[in-house]
């Protein structure tokens, strides 16, 4: 049985596995020279995944807009202090715990209505676990603070969608400026056109676009040949 007939590229595969992750960086490859050297220089991308649930989604809001760094500091603080950390034993901190912990206000905010909205019935996370990705997104976006970014990363790393892609995560951004040679960030619109190419794999895209951009960060002197 060829590749093909074992992992059809529909979007019939709900979540990766090693071997579907396996099977689209191969895809990949043969779809785009760009990650097909990528993929020879640097090797495959970890898959990076994450629980399901709200710690996870509660560390992707801290990870809005700041360094990842950053926000896992803050996250690991919090879970020192709450233990286990749950809606309902996050809510028990006040203003003045939060901000030594790390928080901003805006963060107290966002992160107080994600757990009262699990709390109170309004977000069931369990549910949302095997709701299409549309339903998904309306659900998530009801909550103040939770946008599109926050929901992309929580539906790849978290629900493992194959298809997802973060069209407005700046690694993503910059890997393809340097990746594709443009001499200006591309536009939202213009990612999403390129994106288009890579389907039905575009989270599995998105983890080798991640691992260029960290590569490069480090200065790995591989990336020479790219």
């Amino acid at each position: 049985m060829s590749l093909k007939e074992t992992f059809p590229q529909t979007p019939e595969i709900k979540s990766l596995t090693q071997e579907s992750f396996t099977h689209a960086l191969m895809v990949l490859a043969n779809l785009d020279s760009d990650f097909a050297q990528i993929l020879e220089t640097l090797g495959p991308p970890p898959i990076w995944a994450r629980e399901t649930g709200f710690p996870t989604l509660l560390r992707i809001i801290l990870e809005q807009q700041v360094s990842l760094a950053a926000a896992r500091a803050v996250f690991t603080r919090l879970c020192a202090v709450v233990e286990p950390l749950t809606p309902e034993n996050f809510l028990t901190l006040d203003d003045v715990q939060l901000r030594v912990i790390g928080f901003s206000r805006q963060k107290m905010l966002y992160c107080r209505e994600l757990a009262n909205a699990i709390r109170n019935g309004q977000l069931d996370l369990i549910k949302l676990e095997t709701m299409d990705e549309t339903t998904i997104r309306t659900e998530l976006k009801r909550i103040k603070g939770i946008g599109d970014w926050t929901v992309d990363i929580y539906l790849l790393m978290a629900l493992q969608r194959p298809d997802v892609f973060p069209k407005g995560d700046l690694g993503v951004i910059i890997a393809l400026q340097k990746l594709k040679g443009l001499t200006t960030r591309p536009t939202p619109t213009q990612i999403e056109a390129i994106a288009q190419h890579w389907r039905p794999w575009r989270a599995v895209a998105t983890r080798i676009l991640w691992h260029y951009y960290l590569s490069a960060l480090t200065g790995n002197s591989k990336l020479k040949k790219l």
